[in-house]
Order: structure tokens, then sequence, then C-alpha cells
């Protein structure tokens, strides 16, 4: 290494860490229609935000501040029920929501500027680092080997990349770095094809990566940065106002900024799209993401649920939830969340359930019925293909809901479809004998 690295052993309480919360969450929608991005459901009982904290409990790292603005509620409800540390431990996981002061009545503008308008708050933490990671990515990272790179590197700030390839690159912010990973060049979602091939990874960097790769690969951004808190304050002291457009290739022109390698599963799942496809894939033999890893375990809301009850049916590449009670129903590669209901002859294919807040009394189920409301589930011989059903719907029964023969992307009557995937929202209700 080069001259100026240091010592990587650090102590824990020197770092803080930072959740960004997101924005208002437009690409996920109609999912974040009530809640922000990190508080959407994930995997049948979790919650996205709960893939960065567990990250950070996991790495031994328990000083953790969440930044929120966007439909927070239900997010700070999780978190607070969630999260709780003894009294001799100085772990804990703050909720800093967006505000209005008599010195500023802006809210968030951007990542940098979340940040930026908390800075205050971090004053009183004696802290040298600032690990700074997005709330809407699954992923599971060793962040301490993340920081020990940071500390021997001497860098002043560490951005972790994943290689992608060529088809992907253009979605990315794109780094190219030197032979000891300094980050020499950023380029925001490059679109040029001759642009794209001088930012390729040499040959070289893919043989120390013990890469063997079929075509081009290239360095894109994870949103995922560790500061000197110094280099930090000083990078925030003027008006920039996200990490990934002003701040990062503003330090790259003279600061001393390097690139951390990361080779596991992550995934963004900030679109209907990738949240889909990222959900099922867990219902499948070999997931590319493991929940089942007990040396670092994803954690969440104990709810102290029973276990879910099977009354007949066909059941292949499923994964259900705690407290669901599935009558003679046929699930085919799907996820099912909490609470769940699924009357008899009902079919739930390649789709998401997110189950239910609470169980409905037989009292609450004949109120409803008298309204023509069904009950909280999915009603008999009703059929799912393809779907999300988020939290607290009624589904009726005979329904049918599939994307077959319908638009790309199009807003119903109580549903959407995105990405050629039906969304039927929070509390959505789809009466008896419907057709989507």
């Amino acid at each position: 290494m080069e001259s100026h690295s240091r010592s990587a052993v650090f102590l824990p309480r020197e770092v803080i860490s930072v959740v960004l919360g997101g924005g208002a969450g437009t690409r996920l929608f109609p999912l974040t229609k009530d809640r922000s991005k990190p508080a959407v459901p994930l995997a049948g009982k979790y919650r996205i935000v709960d893939i960065p904290i567990s990250n950070c409990l996991n790495s031994g790292l328990r000083r953790i501040f969440l930044l929120t603005q966007f439909n927070s509620s239900s997010l700070h409800r999780h978190v607070q029920q969630s999260y709780h540390f003894d009294e001799f431990s100085d772990g804990f996981v703050e909720i800093m929501a967006a505000q209005q002061t008599p010195s500023s009545t802006a809210w968030y503008q951007g990542t940098a500027d979340a940040v930026r308008q908390n800075l205050q708050h971090f004053a009183n933490s004696p802290h040298k680092y600032v690990l700074i990671l997005s709330g809407d990515q699954l992923y599971r990272m060793n962040l301490q080997q993340l920081i020990e790179q940071h500390i021997q590197s001497g860098a002043e700030v560490t951005v972790a990349t994943i290689p992608v390839n060529r088809c992907d690159a253009g979605s990315f912010g794109i780094m190219q770095i030197d032979q000891d990973e300094r980050i020499t060049r950023f380029e925001e979602k490059p679109q040029d094809p001759a642009m794209l091939d001088t930012l390729k990874v040499d040959s070289g960097t893919l043989a120390e990566m013990n890469i063997q790769a079929t075509g081009d690969l290239y360095l894109a951004s994870m949103g995922i940065y560790v500061f000197d808190r110094v280099v930090l304050e000083k990078a925030l002291a003027g008006k920039h106002v996200d990490f990934g457009k002003h701040i990062i290739p503003n330090l790259i022109k003279g600061g001393n900024i390097f690139a951390y390698i990361y080779q596991g599963y992550w995934e963004d799942i900030g679109t209907i799209k990738a949240f889909f496809d990222a959900n099922l894939d867990l219902a499948n033999e070999l997931p590319k993401f493991n929940f089942f890893d007990t040396q670092a375990p994803i954690y969440t809301h104990a709810r102290y649920l029973p276990a879910s009850k099977i009354v007949r049916g066909k059941l292949d590449r499923a994964v259900i939830s705690d407290g669901c009670v599935i009558v003679d129903a046929t699930i085919d590669h799907a996820v099912i969340g909490i609470r769940s209901r699924i009357e008899a002859g009902a079919v739930v294919k390649d789709s998401i359930l997110m189950g239910h807040d609470d169980y409905e009394t037989p009292r609450e189920m004949e109120a409803a019925a008298a309204k023509g409301i069904p009950p909280l589930g999915v009603g008999k011989n009703t059929h799912i293909e393809r779907a999300i059903i988020d939290k607290n719907a009624r589904i009726g029964a005979n329904v049918r809901i599939s994307p077959q023969g319908k638009p790309e992307n199009y807003d119903g009557d109580n549903y959407y479809i995105r990405d050629g995937i039906v969304v039927v929202p929070k509390n959505g209700i789809i009466r008896d004998g419907t057709i989507l």
C-alpha cells in the first residue's frame, strides 16, 4: 500500500451509520402510495429497511441514524417496534425525520442535502467515519471489511462498487479505477457505446478479483459510501444536494477516493419489476439471496404469531409466512405474507401476497358482508397470476387477476399494472366475480 495507509483497526463507536430513507418512491408506486420505500414489505414478513439495519448490526455497527421524509409513519412504527437496545449499550436506531426550522423551511432536496440538514445532530457523536447506506437495496455485506479497507488505503471516501455487464451499465454511475483501486473517473449512467468501451474493467483487474467474465464488465456504484468525518463535513459545506450526482464526482477530481469491489448478490429493488423478481426468486430452491444464513440473520419485528396452517392443497416453490391459514388452495411459485387467508379452490401463481396487519373477527366479516365487501384474504375459486396483492387487501370469490392481454402499464379501478405486473394497492377491495 501507499505510504499514507493507516492501521485498519477501528472501534465500532468510531462509526455512525446513516440509512437514507429515500425520496417519494415513484418507481415503486403504488406500493409507495401510503408508505415510504424502506417500509415496503419484503419476503413475507420483513420490511426493506430491515436489510441495511441488519447489515449494520451483523457488522457490529450499532449507532444508526435513519433519515426519513415521505409517508414515513409506518416506517417509524416498524423501526420503533423492532429495534431495542439494552440500557447498558450505546447502540440505537434513531429516526431523523425531515423538519422545518427557523433557519430553513426546505425539506430534503437530495441524499447529500438530507445528511447536511442532520449534521448538527451527529456533532455530539464521537465518530471518525460516516457510513452512508441506501434504504431500498437487497444484499448482505460485512460492512467491517468495507470500513477496514477504507482506513487501510488512506482513503478520504470509499465507494462500494459491484461489477455489472454492459447492458446494465447505462443504469448506474460507473467508476474507473487505477491499479490501487483509486477512482480516477466517474460517469453517470453512460449511454454512448464509445464511452462504455473506455470504462470497462481491464483484464488485469478481473484476474486479481478472480472473475472469469464472458463479456465486458463495469464497476457500478452501489450508493454505499464511507467518509472520513472531516471530509464529509467539508464536502457538505456547499450547496450540492446529491452524493451520486454531485458530491462524489467533485471529490474524485482532487480527493483520495477509492473503490471497494463487492462480488456478492446485490439488487436495487426500487422498481416494481425488480422488487417482484427479487421476491419471487426467494421461492426458488436455491435463491440468490439467503434469508436462512444464521451467521448474519435479517432482523425484523417479532410478532409472536402462530405457525401457519395448511388444510390440504398443493404447494410448489412457496414461501409461507407466520400466521397464515390456507385451505385446499394451489400455491405455485409465490410469496405469502403474514396472516394471509386463502380459501378453497383458489390459485396463486407467480405472485406476492403481502398479508394482513390483523385477523378479522367473525363479527367484522359479517359487517363487511352486509356491505357487499369480501373478507380479508383471497376468496374461493379465485385465480391470481403475476400479481402483487398489497397488505390488507380483500379479494373476493371467483375473481380473476392477471396481466394477460393488458397494457404493460395501466391505471385501473382499484388496481394498477406496472411492467406487466398487476398491483392491488394496500386496503384494496376486489369484489366477488371481478375479472381484472
